[in-house]
């Protein structure tokens, strides 16, 4: 009984202390977009007396928005909103890069460390290419940075023998299916996604330099050949302030009876 009422006490700590965490992301959002693009915050010591919150939480809290390209802290001035930047505006009814849509609107666009290993599947990589679990796969993972800023966290899992380690260390700028297309031997038909608002794990928001539990968007994908073959099985986390996804959806005619 004790143990049992200890573990639902630890759980009430934690809601509560997330809870508050959102609280304060909620309140200087409200504050951040509410000041004028080129103007700058209440000094620190105001504003963590205003939201009551030490100087510490605070600065951690506005990390998150200065990732995210909301603001700009200037060492011995201040802390600035910053104008907006141009968001990269694609539909989902056509496949393409990152790196295709922003050459497109002309965003410098870069990709950080890459993570390259050949493991075991797991139980849904391994169902969604047609493997068995523990068959062996390329796990390629990567960060995309547009305008020099962390914005997509990129996973992609494929089958082994589809892309070599030269193909991925030479010239290699980000995009697997921009790679695969060059192949030229690959007949791509079409990509099924599911798109779901997540909040951020730890290991995505440390490497997009985030808050844990801040919402992204998560494309979790299978790209097709025209024989049905799933090559390559994708998750895809995006910060909802630097892309624009939109669809064209077509109207039924009101049966008539």
């Amino acid at each position: 009984m004790v143990a049992i009422f200890a573990n639902k006490s630890n759980n009430n700590t934690i809601v509560e202390k997330r809870s508050h965490t959102q609280s304060l992301h909620d309140n200087l959002a409200q504050i951040i977009f509410s000041t004028e693009p080129g103007k700058a915050l209440p000094s620190e010591p105001n504003l963590a007396r205003q939201l009551s919150v030490s100087r510490a939480t605070l600065r951690e809290a506005m990390r998150t928005f200065e990732t995210q390209g909301l603001i700009v802290r200037k060492q011995g001035v201040g802390t600035f909103v910053m104008v907006p930047s141009q968001t990269l505006d694609t539909g989902l009814e056509v496949l393409e890069s990152i790196e295709t849509m922003a050459t497109r609107v002309g965003l410098p666009v870069s990709m950080g460390a890459m993570g390259l290993e050949y493991r075991p599947a797991q139980a849904a990589e391994a169902e969604a290419l047609g493997l068995n679990t523990g068959d062996n796969v390329l796990s390629l993972s990567r960060v995309i940075s547009l305008e020099h800023r962390p914005t997509a966290y990129l996973i992609d899992i494929l089958l082994p023998n589809i892309l070599s380690e030269k193909e991925l260390q030479e010239g290699f700028t980000g995009s697997v299916l921009d790679l695969l297309l060059k192949h030229g031997n690959l007949s791509l038909l079409n990509s099924r996604c599911d798109i779901q608002a997540v909040a951020a794990p730890s290991s995505v928001a440390r490497v997009l330099g985030i808050q844990r539990g801040d919402v992204l968007l998560k494309f979790i994908a299978c790209l097709y050949t025209t024989n049905g073959t799933v090559i390559d099985y994708s998750l895809s986390y995006f910060l909802p302030g630097s892309f624009n996804f939109h669809v064209m959806r077509r109207i039924v005619p009101y049966p008539i009876k």
